[in-house]
């Protein structure tokens, strides 16, 4: 393989959906597509999908004396309570949102680690700055799931949260945008931060269309794809039997 090559297969992700409905199969097929990449089945992964409305706890929600309430409330409120391996705490999700994961293999254990962080939220907020979204990176006082990497909308809600997994020979860089519906949003994060016990200021749990009316998901998809493809080669793939078969392996690290 020539450098000209390495390079193009370095830059090479398959696009791919959702794959799964229900939540937990959703957040265990980024762990397969993780391991597929780290093997060598694939190049790399570029996933956008809209979500079912999921309420994601973080490791160290898991630990607070309201966990148990916090997981019920998330169901009252039609949300999928799931556990996630990334890092970060509680943040919801649902039909009026996007998920992207991005997936690459790596050489060395938390090599760019920092530097996925800063490099993502900036790309994430110029995508949304290029469709005359007020986006601003950095994080908001009172915003939940704090994160100095969080993208905002007019300094006010927090409009896009960022995390990753990372390995030895592979990394999984996952960001939730909430575009349009917020009350759903803003109403289960009270209670689910109020069983949780944690302070948060629920001015800052909306989403984009609050300051933006006129955002639509379709239009932030589209920006999002259209930014990966002038930074990447994009191609078509899909998820085959045997990878959504793999789901129920991880099952277990999700569901509550």
């Amino acid at each position: 393989m020539t450098d000209t090559d390495s390079r193009d297969a370095a830059s090479r992700l398959h696009r791919l959906g959702r794959g799964a409905d229900d939540p937990v199969d959703a957040l265990s097929l980024a762990r397969v597509l993780l391991d597929e990449v780290r093997a060598g089945d694939r190049p790399g992964v570029l996933r956008i999908y809209r979500p079912e409305p999921t309420v994601a706890f973080g490791a160290r929600d898991r630990f607070l004396p309201g966990f148990p309430e916090a997981v019920a409330a998330a169901r009252a409120h039609g949300f999928t309570p799931v556990l996630r391996s990334l890092g970060g705490r509680v943040a919801p999700y649902h039909r009026g949102s996007l998920v992207i994961d991005h997936i690459e293999p790596a050489s060395t254990l938390l090599s760019g680690t920092q530097g996925r962080f800063t490099d993502f939220g900036q790309m994430y907020a110029e995508v949304l700055r290029s469709i005359g979204i007020d986006a601003r990176l950095g994080e908001i006082p009172g915003e939940y799931c704090p994160g100095e990497h969080s993208v905002n909308v007019a300094g006010k809600i927090k409009a896009i949260g960022t995390a990753q997994r990372v390995t030895a020979d592979g990394w999984l860089f996952s960001s939730s945008i909430v575009v349009t519906d917020p009350e759903p949003i803003r109403a289960v994060l009270t209670d689910v931060e109020d069983a949780l016990g944690v302070e948060w200021d629920p001015a800052t749990g909306g989403s984009i269309s609050e300051v933006h009316p006129e955002v639509t998901v379709e239009a932030v998809a589209a920006a999002v794809e259209s930014a990966y493809g002038a930074a990447y080669a994009v191609v078509d793939a899909s998820f085959g039997e045997a990878t959504l078969a793999a789901c129920a392996g991880y099952r277990d690290k999700h569901e509550l």
